[in-house]
């Protein structure tokens, strides 16, 4: 697994999604993101180029720019995250 050293870059959605959250769950995402490759990632089945991070309630699905950077598509509940994709 790559390891990340640059800022992750945020579609709109994700964003958008981030923004609505309380201070406590935004902070346990954006944590969660930065720790990456650390954490419950598997392969996205719908899109082979993205992965999925699983936070508790909550997925996001990425992809790696760069060996060092991720790009975060979407960032929504379990079962909305899959209904958008990617």
């Amino acid at each position: 697994m790559k390891m990340q050293k640059k800022p992750p870059q945020y579609s709109k959605q994700a964003v958008k999604f981030l923004n609505k959250q309380d201070i406590s769950t935004k902070l346990r995402i954006k944590i969660s993101i930065e720790k990456m490759p650390a954490g419950d990632i598997i392969s996205y089945k719908a899109n082979k180029k993205y992965f999925r991070l699983r936070i508790g309630d909550y997925r996001i699905l990425f992809n790696w720019v760069t060996d060092e950077q991720i790009f975060v598509a979407v960032i929504d509940g379990r079962g909305q995250v899959y209904k958008k994709g990617v």
